[in-house]
């Protein structure tokens, strides 16, 4: 597919979300245009082009109308304050594709605001896979700050955190965790977070107008053990106690309540922003994170969710 007809696609896709935000749903252009981040004309543009290109009849007639559906339900049943729904890929057992694309066009929208804001950025390889498909930019005006800690167990840098990727690409200002992701002891991680050049980070942090992360399943090959963060008795000893998923390593039960002890009482990371003052978006997608999913919307461990069809279906269903 060329340059023209990728264009052209995407103006369809937008044109059926403003149509659908239009015609079912009921938003005014001017509510229309907030909700996109477009101007009040362009949203007046897309609405017309919806109508012209035969996308609304009774319903929307594109694919991405169900989604939008999805979407709106979710937000409702969980009192969600952003959601995005992406078609799945039925032949696909990829847990980044699509939502990885849908969330770099959101983190680049808010980058793309004149006004400073503070981004905090989580970890994962669904973060590493949305953050790769960020443009270059230039965005001097925003601060980027990290929720954990960069640093393997062996000393080397974590491949999945994101921060210094997300700095090259955006040009921004980044405030970076240097600490281990997950400490030798309590009392490792009490003394490491108490030092003067990490205080500034964890109060940006909780500071951030807009956060993503990722959520880790902790099944058999739950990316904390995978990736070495703890051993193989550590994550037997977190689904003994009813861990079922982690975010930034915090790692909680189905009913979205933190772990005692194990590895939570030495888990680096800065505590998740306030979700009653800024927007915390999840991504994530798939059967082995839909537990984790479903208990962080509801537990409102996240106020924002992007995910594809299936998962929504079934978060809905459950």
């Amino acid at each position: 597919m060329n340059s023209r007809q990728e264009t052209g696609n995407t103006r369809l896709d937008d044109a059926a979300r403003a149509g659908w935000l239009y015609y079912v749903a009921g938003n005014t252009q001017d509510q229309i245009a907030a909700k996109l981040g477009i101007s009040r004309q362009t949203a007046q543009r897309l609405v017309s082009l919806a109508m012209s290109e035969g996308l609304i009849k009774v319903r929307v007639d594109h694919p991405i109308a169900n989604c939008l559906d999805l979407a709106a339900r979710l937000r409702s049943r969980f009192a969600l304050d952003l959601v995005e729904v992406v078609p799945s890929d039925p032949t696909s057992s990829s847990t980044t594709i699509g939502i990885a694309e849908a969330a770099a066009a959101e983190i680049e929208r808010r980058l793309r605001s004149d006004s400073p804001i503070v981004m905090a950025i989580g970890t994962g390889r669904t973060l590493k896979a949305a953050i790769e498909q960020l443009p270059p930019m230039e965005c001097p005006q925003h601060k980027v700050v990290s929720l954990t800690g960069n640093i393997s167990p062996d000393g080397s840098a974590a491949f999945y955190n994101v921060i210094f990727t997300m700095a090259d690409r955006v040009k921004a200002r980044s405030f970076p965790m240097p600490l281990p992701v997950i400490a030798s002891s309590p009392e490792e991680r009490d003394m490491l977070l108490n030092q003067p050049m990490i205080q500034p980070t964890l109060a940006l942090a909780a500071e951030a107008d807009v956060t993503f992360i990722g959520i880790g399943d902790l099944g058999p090959k739950a990316p904390l053990y995978e990736d070495g963060f703890i051993s193989e008795s550590e994550l037997k000893a977190l689904q003994k106690a009813g861990g079922i998923a982690e975010i930034v390593g915090w790692v909680f039960d189905r009913e979205g309540r933190m772990i005692e002890g194990i590895t939570n009482d030495r888990v680096s990371s800065a505590a998740l922003p306030s979700r009653e003052k800024s927007l915390v978006i999840a991504l994530a997608m798939g059967e082995r994170k839909l537990p984790g999913i479903l208990a962080a919307v509801n537990r409102r461990l996240v106020n924002g969710l992007i995910t594809d069809e299936r998962t929504a279906a079934a978060l809905l269903a459950g």
